[in-house]
């Protein structure tokens, strides 16, 4: 018995014609897009990793500012 791969799955459940296409060996023929759509991923990817690291940084700078103010604080109640 053949395993079954999830991203068999994921091509029947989007276009079982690809599907069948893919199983007889078929070529696909627009392979510019796919390269181009792949390449898309890539690059949308690689911007929400820059963006969370973004936001990292600016929430450790947000932690710094407060303490910061909290030893100011304290420092002039002293």
């Amino acid at each position: 018995m053949r395993k079954i791969r999830a991203s068999e799955i994921g091509t029947y459940l989007f276009c079982q014609r690809a599907w069948r296409y893919q199983q007889q060996g078929i070529e696909t023929e627009n392979l510019h897009e796919l390269a181009a759509g792949q390449e898309l991923h890539h690059r949308h990817g690689r911007m929400v990793l820059t963006s969370t690291l973004w936001r990292a940084l600016g929430y450790l700078l947000l932690l710094c500012a407060l303490i910061l103010l909290a030893v100011h604080l304290t420092l002039q109640v002293i």
